[in-house]
């Protein structure tokens, strides 16, 4: 019997699987997938030889991450790849605006809008850990304030609290004259569901571009696995064991407490069980009560999700040269065609849609073979109303439209091509429901309170059972906090 069981092998369940491990637990991992990792893989999806990351793939949050940061993970293999700037944002003419680690070359690239970009962000850079406490903490983030008002001083503190509410057109409009200034600040918010003209909009843009100057925006060495890899490589070094193609259908129990969870082939007995799952999962595997089960089923999820990998023949061709060393490539124009961008992609397919695209390969040629290259890029759109199974490839023919715009000649370098579709991808891992890539929706309703309003959102009604996902404080992207703060919190009992 183990100690403790956690279901799946993503960021999260890893993250918690290393806590309650390194505290004495004997724990077990049961990963319904073929190979652990969750969003965090990599495979050959189009030609031999090309590594892609099927999910996700550029982390900034994991290299801030504080969960992830005292673990031994170089010791197992892990190895970042900085690219030459963290990201571009090409505008037409073949103008573009950078976001650099360095923000004295980030303040340069920006011209004449550069020094209101450095008296904005400096004193948070200079105070980023205190900033890292307050978005990177499990809930409720008391102490990350506290240590923002110490050491930035009241003004600061409530500055930063400013923008939590506000949005990232207001910013962009305080911030810079420019617009294509304030379209390379709207880029870093399109990384979650909420437009840049919505509640919550500002301090994602904010806080991603800080965390690029702070820590940067790297990717592993090989590919995504690698951090899959090392998370594994340290969880089995404690102790821990992991089966993979062990879907549980169901988390037993027996007056009011947890005692296991079952697969399809075999039961395992435990009391305590961390899921990193979402909660409509969570819903159909454990017998809650009625109004938590209603809770969890009220739950928002995020924008639906498409996304291509292309197998290239050589690097693309971008307009500008400099857009040629950013890892991450915020692919939509100018402001103007922007916004009419995610207008349209709120209720349907964008004419030229937004495009977070991912270029790994030019600063870690290990991704593909000698002088070939490998990209991918993904948009989004609503989880209702539109038919993507039908219009999936319509979209792809209007995204490779949307680079070529930019990187005339695009098109003539693709060797291959994979799709996957929002069901595509909910397939392949089921906490991408819809499509959402994020773990949910994040605006303002449900920015703070995931997956509902509770002083300790991982602590279920059932005892001994505990959520852990990215639909748990403080959300999506790769840093384990969720999981960890499960495990925390299980540990405390």
């Amino acid at each position: 019997m183990s100690d403790a069981v956690v279901i799946g092998a993503g960021p999260n369940g890893l993250a918690a699987a290393i806590r309650l491990a390194e505290a004495g637990r004997q724990v077990l991992i049961l990963e319904a997938a073929d190979a652990p990792g969750g969003a965090v893989r990599t495979e050959e999806l189009t030609l031999p030889g090309f590594r892609h990351d099927t999910f996700s793939s550029v982390y900034p949050a994991a290299a801030a991450s504080p969960v992830f940061g005292r673990m031994p993970l170089a010791e197992h293999g892990l190895e970042w790849v900085h690219p030459e700037a963290a990201y571009a944002h090409p505008l037409p003419g073949g103008d573009a605006r950078l976001l650099y680690r360095d923000l004295d070359r980030t303040v340069a690239n920006l011209g004449a809008d550069g020094p209101a970009w450095e008296r904005f962000a400096k004193p948070f850079l200079d105070n980023f850990e205190a900033v890292r406490a307050t978005m990177l903490s499990g809930f409720p983030p008391i102490g990350g304030p506290l240590k923002l008002l110490t050491q930035a001083g009241p003004l600061r503190t409530l500055g930063f609290t400013r923008l939590l509410p506000g949005k990232a057109t207001g910013l962009g409009a305080r911030l810079f004259q420019d617009q294509g200034s304030r379209a390379w600040l709207y880029g870093a918010a399109m990384h979650g569901d909420t437009p840049p003209d919505g509640t919550g909009s500002a301090i994602a843009a904010f806080y991603l571009n800080l965390v690029g100057h702070a820590v940067g925006w790297p990717s592993p060495k090989g590919g995504a696995e690698r951090l899959t890899d090392a998370l594994v490589g340290y969880f089995k070094s404690l102790g821990g064991e992991l089966r993979v193609n062990a879907r549980v259908r169901k988390i037993t129990s027996a007056g009011g407490r947890v005692t296991g969870v079952e697969t399809a082939d075999e039961h395992f007995p435990a009391k305590l069980v961390v899921a990193d799952v979402m909660p409509s999962a969570l819903t159909r595997m454990a017998e809650l009560p009625g109004w938590y089960r209603v809770a969890l089923n009220r739950y928002v999820q995020g924008a639906s999700t498409v996304k291509v990998d292309w197998a290239l023949d050589g690097p693309i061709p971008w307009e500008n040269p400099d857009v040629h060393g950013a890892g991450t490539v915020h692919v939509a124009g100018t402001e103007a065609e922007f916004m009419h961008s995610v207008k349209q992609a709120h209720d349907g397919i964008a004419d030229l849609p937004f495009l977070l695209l991912g270029q790994q390969s030019i600063a870690d040629p290990t991704r593909a073979p000698e002088g070939k290259h490998t990209a991918w890029a993904y948009t989004h759109g609503p989880q209702e109303g539109v038919a993507w199974e039908q219009v999936t490839p319509e979209v792809v023919e209007r995204m490779e439209t949307q680079v070529e715009r930019f990187a005339p000649g695009f098109r003539d370098r693709i060797l291959a091509r994979h799709i996957l579709s929002p069901g595509g991808l909910e397939a392949r891992n089921a906490n991408l429901v819809g499509g959402d890539v994020g773990g949910g929706s994040y605006r303002i309703s449900q920015l703070v309170f995931r997956p509902l309003p509770k002083l300790t959102p991982y602590a279920t009604p059932l005892k001994g059972l505990y959520i852990g996902s990215a639909a748990t404080f403080p959300g999506g992207a790769v840093h384990g906090v969720p999981g960890d703060a499960a495990a925390r919190a299980a540990l405390k009992g």
